[in-house]
């Protein structure tokens, strides 16, 4: 909107359950690849660094507005006005307000999932998810034969930053589709349709935050859950921050020959946008009524057969609501 560089961002976590140790922000960098993702976004978006800055004390700070008043319509003017002299004069513009992410966006969907085309994880990361990977396809060797797929991925939202959120989302949206238990997770992923034999599943949770330390009983015969301890994994993440070992986890979701997750995490959606976006980018004819590759679903909404509905990212949306936000709302 500002035909400007971005210079390149730190990333954080967002825990509602304020553990001051997991919130470390971290450069974009460490995580992913900065020239490379200026090479497959030229033209599109761009990043650059500090260092490469020639006036360091020529910034202009852009206050955003907030509240009800605060509309998509004034914050796009705002922009516009910020585009022209004698504002487009300085080297650096800072977006300064509230609550940066329910700040407007201007794009439609499609666009921002071309962004995520471009996120390509540094190599240390991205070897470390292989690792994982890995591991969970060996569990899986010996029965290849009798299952269909390596294995499925759940990202399982019951540790105590995210049930502090979600009852208190119910509460204001006055809606019962946010929060799911440990139980209704495994009944509704065992109830999926067309998986047979042994069926290995890992389960993505933020072990420092897990109060419930039973979520590897209860499943349903033919279902085999591992997490990262019983995985042999544990050691992998230990040696990293939490924002780390999420990208390793969404690496390893992404991954998966079936993805299942909650509608009103970030985290899910990014990753069922992605999955989408990978069908499209193959050319595979995406439908709501047939089997496809890759397929991900939402445990917290009921689907056939008493399984989780069948989730895929509606590209045509006008902007990252659901994605940011949530919704009960999806196309399939």
């Amino acid at each position: 909107m500002l035909n400007r560089t971005l210079l390149m961002p730190s990333l954080s976590a967002s825990l509602f359950y304020k553990e001051v140790d997991q919130l470390q922000p971290i450069s974009f960098d460490k995580i992913f690849q900065f020239d490379r993702f200026n090479s497959l976004c030229k033209g599109f978006v761009q990043l650059g660094r500090y260092s490469d800055l020639t006036n360091r004390t020529g910034e202009f700070d852009l206050q955003k507005g907030s509240g009800r008043k605060w509309t998509i319509k004034r914050d796009f003017d705002q922009l516009r006005q910020f585009k022209r002299e004698p504002i487009d004069g300085y080297e650096v513009i800072r977006i300064t307000g509230k609550n940066p992410f329910l700040w407007h966006d201007h794009w439609p969907l499609k666009y921002y999932a071309r962004v995520f085309e471009c996120l390509v994880l540094v190599d240390q990361i991205s070897k470390e998810a292989d690792k994982v990977v890995s591991k969970l396809r060996s569990k899986t060797g010996s029965f290849q034969d009798a299952t269909n797929v390596n294995y499925v991925a759940v990202h399982m939202r019951i540790e105590k930053d995210w049930m502090i959120h979600c009852k208190n989302l119910e509460q204001r949206l006055k809606i019962n589709q946010i929060c799911s238990s440990k139980e209704e997770i495994m009944e509704r992923v065992g109830n999926i349709v067309g998986l047979k034999g042994p069926t290995v599943v890992y389960l993505a949770v933020a072990d420092n935050l897990l109060e419930d330390k039973s979520i590897l009983t209860g499943w349903k015969e033919g279902f085999l859950p591992f997490e990262k301890k019983k995985l042999g994994v544990l050691g992998i993440y230990k040696k990293y921050p939490y924002l780390i070992q999420s990208a390793i986890d969404y690496e390893v979701c992404l991954r998966a020959d079936v993805f299942v997750g909650n509608t009103f995490s970030t985290f899910s959606s990014l990753i069922v946008l992605e999955r989408t976006q990978k069908m499209i980018r193959m050319a595979i004819t995406i439908s709501c009524q047939k089997d496809v590759r890759w397929p991900s679903y939402a445990y917290n909404l009921l689907g056939e057969s008493n399984g989780p509905r069948r989730w895929m990212t509606n590209m045509s949306d006008s902007n990252l609501q659901a994605i940011s936000y949530g919704s009960t709302y999806i196309p399939c």
